[in-house]
Formats: structure tokens, sequence, C-alpha cells
């Protein structure tokens, strides 16, 4: 009876598990989504504790104690821009208790130890070894701490399968040892799987984190349900699955926002499917391969571009534009979380609003250093989601709206990503900003974005470059005419 029972409390648990995850969808859900699962994470760790003894609290206890401090402190004095480290940090430490707690297993392992259990544990070092130096590489990257351009070594693949080669077999030979020498084995064996993963993630360039973070993640899920079969705790099997089959769905959205197979990222390759090379062109020389309502949209440009003196400031011309425009779209961007600037964004918006005018966000799945990371940084500032539109739902709007205002975006803005070829962004979709009638640019200068390729679309005449601090440039569009 106590079985049956037990094993429906299980079942609830990882019910909430699922609708925690479920509510993930929307960014008004998520924060209840983080809550949800927070309490079915609460309430496995006492089933844990209650169906078994802990050996030596005085040990488990203060660690666990400490542990929860540092990670509430560290969470709590981090901002935005710098989460996705963060995020990228606590992959790692998943994967390495993941790593831990397999060597562990493996280290009692015995000849009477099912050989599902081994195998398990086996994979569970693989996998979380990975999980761990590669998130700390890719933190660093994040960070700046290392090079964000891919490093790749000579023969690389065949370094590849030459350590996972080695990390499977010393797998098994660690098996064969006993007492000290087996000891010395896995030690061995976690450092080759931490070579491993070095190895593995150097190659991968910073533009491409995004995609690294989210295939962490899974990989971090991975090894947790790995370890959950290998010591027989159903719980842990189950959220690690969870984690690890929403991280890889998470993984293969965002290669495709970039035009790109997640095999190309791993490989290092900085060239997404290339587009036909054709040159550079502003607004108001559409090519004739453009459909008639984008040639019409840029023939009735010259109405906003026009609404101020050509002499005046930017800052004028910028305001002028947008007390002349009825439709606005904004392009949120890592810029923006740079520079704090989401709630004079959103004081922005209300302001045009207020005055008539129609108000949309467009974000690009790859916008910031994270999945999402507009989406939190504008639910902050109070924006409604209602208003927040991704690439697909939003494209084709932006050649019949008078002002496009990008704030702190580049690359997935950039005209180069469709019209040159061999470039870092060649073939990555982009949000079509450059079919506005009128482009307000709140950046901090005209260099290229992250990935390093110049963008035409501060060369056309059409666009209003408000170079600085977009803090402030942004603060001095709101207290300028909007109708």
């Amino acid at each position: 009876m106590e079985t049956w029972y037990g094993l429906a409390v299980d079942l609830i648990v990882i019910a909430v598990f699922i609708a925690g995850i479920a509510q993930f969808r929307t960014p008004r859900g998520a924060r209840r989504g983080n809550l949800t699962t927070a309490i079915a994470f609460a309430a496995t760790l006492g089933l844990i504790v209650y169906r078994n003894t802990v050996g030596y609290p005085l040990a488990v206890i203060p660690a666990a104690v400490i542990g929860g401090i540092a990670g509430w402190t560290v969470s709590a004095r981090v901002n935005m821009t710098r989460i996705p480290a963060l995020i990228a940090l606590q992959n790692g430490a998943g994967g390495g208790a993941s790593l831990l707690v397999s060597l562990v297993e493996l280290g009692r392992a015995t000849a009477d130890t099912a050989l599902l259990s081994t195998i398990f544990a086996i994979a569970g070092v693989l996998v979380g070894g990975v999980a761990l130096s590669g998130s700390l590489v890719a933190a660093a990257k994040l960070e700046n701490r290392l090079s964000p351009r891919p490093r790749t070594l000579p023969g690389h693949n065949l370094i590849l399968v030459l350590l996972l080669t080695t990390t499977a077999s010393m797998s098994i030979w660690s098996l064969s040892l006993e007492g000290t020498q087996r000891v010395v084995a896995l030690a061995l064996l976690a450092g080759a799987t931490l070579v491993f993963g070095v190895t593995f993630s150097v190659r991968v360039g910073g533009a491409d984190m995004p995609v690294m973070i989210s295939l962490l993640n899974a990989f971090s899920g991975l090894a947790a349900a790995f370890v959950g079969v290998a010591i027989g705790n159903q719980m842990l099997t189950a959220a690690g699955a969870m984690v690890g089959s929403s991280g890889t769905v998470l993984t293969l959205v965002m290669a495709k926002a970039m035009n790109r197979s997640v095999g190309a990222i791993l490989a290092g390759r900085q060239l997404a499917e290339q587009a036909p090379a054709a040159p550079a062109c502003d607004r108001a020389e559409a090519p004739e391969t453009e459909n008639a309502s984008v040639e019409t949209a840029q023939a009735d440009a010259s109405t906003v571009r026009e609404a101020g003196p050509a002499d005046d400031s930017p800052a004028r011309r910028a305001t002028a534009a947008l007390a002349g425009a009825t439709s606005v779209i904004i392009v949120p961007g890592y810029g923006m979380a740079l520079a704090q600037a989401q709630h004079e964004v959103a004081e922005l918006a209300a302001k045009l609003e207020s005055a008539g005018k129609l108000v949309r966000f467009a974000v690009h799945p790859v916008a910031g250093r994270m999945p999402g990371h507009m989406h939190v940084l504008l639910a902050e500032a109070d924006v409604e989601y209602d208003k927040l539109y991704e690439m697909d739902a939003i494209n084709d709007e932006f050649s019949s709206t008078d002002v496009a205002i990008i704030v702190g975006a580049c690359d997935v803005v950039n005209p180069a990503a469709i019209t040159v070829a061999d470039t870092p962004i060649s073939g990555m979709p982009i949000l079509n900003a450059h079919e506005a009638k009128a482009v307000i640019v709140c950046n901090l200068d005209e260099k290229p974005g992250y990935s390093g390729v110049p963008n035409p679309l501060y060369d056309d005449p059409g666009t209003i470059m408000l170079l600085g601090d977009a803090k402030e440039t942004v603060a001095r569009l709101t207290g300028g005419p909007t109708g």
C-alpha cells in the first residue's frame, strides 16, 4: 500500500513540474511557472529527505544552508546583463553535481551492481563533465574573460573523437580496479571529461552563445536524468528528463531562428546559410526583387523623412519624425540591456500611445544573450505582453510603419544578413527595420555588432543616428514633441 501511495505522490509532484514548465510559454506565465516549479523542487527535496536517512547531517545541513545563502546572494546582486553568464554557471553547477554523484556510484559499484545503473552512471559522468566545463567556458566568453571568437584547434574533430573514446574506455577500465586504484582512475576520468567539455565548447563563437546555453541546459538536465536512473530516484529522472527535453527543443528553435544547424554551430562555423551576394541598398532605392507593397511604402517614406529641415540636429529630426508618425515599432537589443534603458523605452512608448500612435515592440529570438532576454527586461518596465511581437508576427508590418526605433540592436536588424554573402550573419533572418519609412537608431556608437559585420543601415540617408548612452538618447526622445 505504501508503494502505491508513494508512487501517487511522485506522480502528483511530477505533474506539478510539468504544469510549471508549461507556463513558460508566455512572459506573464513564466513568473507563475518559476514559483510552481520551485514548489515542486521543494516538495521533491522534502520527499527525498523523508524517504532516505541522511548519513552525515552535520555535513549535509550546513553545506545546504551555505550553498543556499551563497546562491541567493549572488543571484540577487546580478543584473540582467549578467544573467546569461549566471545561467551558464548554474547549468555547470548542475552538471558538476551529476558528475560527482555518478563518480560516487562508480566508485562503490560491485559485481552485483545492476548493469543498467552502471551504464547510466558512466553516462552521467560524461554528460555532467561536459556540462560543467562547457558552461564555464560559455560563462567566461559571455563575461569577456575569454575571447568570444571561436577557437578551433588543428584536427579538432579528431581530438574530440579521441577524447570521447578515451573517457568511455576509462569508465569501463575503472570498474576493473579496486580501492585506491579505482579512485585514481575515476579522478583521471573526471579530468578527461572536463577537458572534453572545454574542447567541445571552446570553438563555439560568442554570437552563438544563446544556442550554446540552451544546449548546455539540456545537457545538465540529461545528466541529472542519467543519475536518477543510476541511483534509482524516479523524481530526479523525471525532472532531469523534462529539463533535458525542453532545453533540446529551445536549442532547435534558437538555431532555426538563426537559420543555422546545431551541428554547424557546434563545429564553430561562422557562416550561416549563405545568401546570394548583392550590394547593400538603402530604402530609397529598393531592388526590383522586393514586393510591390514594400516599394510603395518606401516611395512614401519622404513624408516622414522630411519632417524637419535637413540641417536640423539628429535629435530634432527624430522628434519631428515621431511627431508626424501614426505607427511606430520599437526594436530592443542587448545595448538596451547594457544601458538599463528599458524604463525609458517603456516611458517613450507610453507617451507615443497617449498621442494616439500605434506602438509595438519587435523582438528577435536572439536579441540579447539568452532566450527571452528582451521579454524579461521589458516586463520589468511593465510593458504589456500583448505589445511584444515575435519576428514572424511583426516582420511584414515594417514596410507600412512610419518609424522604427532601434534601441541598442545591430546584428538583428543588419540588412547585410540578406544582401551580403560570406559573413558571420549571412542568411540569418533579421527584423526588417530597414523597410520602415524612417529609422531612428539609439545606439552607443556606429561600430558593428557582436558579429563584427558593418551595418549598412547606419549609412542610409533615411536613418537618424542618435549616438550615445541609450538611457539618455531615449529620454531625449521622450522629452521631445510626439504629436
